[in-house]
């Protein structure tokens, strides 16, 4: 007997069981040369898992100056970028430095590469 596998079946089934993301983008809305200001507006909320952070991926940031915090896997919808920044469910901000899409894991996936955004109190 033979087997008729669709290319779906060849992938690895993903899911995003760690949180719930909500990615923002952020636009500048002072009048034109006056001080930024930063007006961030929800894009889309996604769940995700963790991905390992691997050492290649730790050292080519350092080597760049960005301090890579973590990565994550969420499913690809809509237009996520470097320019936009996350917040997850537990408050935490990130900004974005890498957005790579994912082969062979079905729904079709991206791995986000985030780093921390901290704001220094004065």
């Amino acid at each position: 007997m033979r087997w008729n596998l669709t290319a779906a079946s060849n992938k690895i089934s993903q899911e995003y069981n760690d949180g719930i993301v909500t990615i923002y983008s952020v636009a500048d809305t002072a009048q034109a040369g006056l001080k930024p200001i930063s007006n961030p507006t929800p894009k889309i909320k996604l769940q995700y898992a963790e991905q390992r952070l691997g050492i290649n991926r730790y050292y080519s940031a350092m080597q760049n100056q960005i301090e890579v915090e973590r990565v994550i896997r969420v499913q690809r919808a809509g237009d996520i970028n470097n320019q936009d920044i996350a917040v997850t469910e537990d408050g935490e901000q990130y900004g974005i430095t890498m957005v790579q899409t994912v082969d062979n894991v079905y729904p079709r996936s991206a791995d986000i590469t985030l780093k921390k955004i901290e704001q220094v109190k004065l």
